[in-house]
């Protein structure tokens, strides 16, 4: 599979509408600007934005092996209700 390929399957997953629904994706998002503007002033905050994204770059990675490139369901991740390339 060329790079091409797998950025663009990357994309797919990531913007997938049944991946995680809307109004998941709001709350999310608006809990994590909230979490944020509470540590912007934080002597940690660089501590805790690069802990939380080695922390969610690993599970993306796992999640990614676990299904063989998002072509196999595993845990939330659902094959058969996504896009298949």
């Amino acid at each position: 599979m060329n790079f091409s390929k797998i950025v663009k399957r990357e994309l797919e997953v990531a913007f997938s509408k049944t991946g995680q629904p809307f109004w998941f994706r709001i709350v999310k998002y608006c809990v994590l600007l909230f979490l944020l503007y509470l540590i912007r002033d934080s002597e940690y905050l660089w501590h805790i934005l690069l802990s939380a994204f080695a922390i969610s770059f690993t599970i993306h990675f796992w999640f990614r092996y676990k299904t063989r490139g998002w072509t196999r369901s595993y845990g939330p991740w659902k094959h058969d209700q996504n896009i298949k390339s």
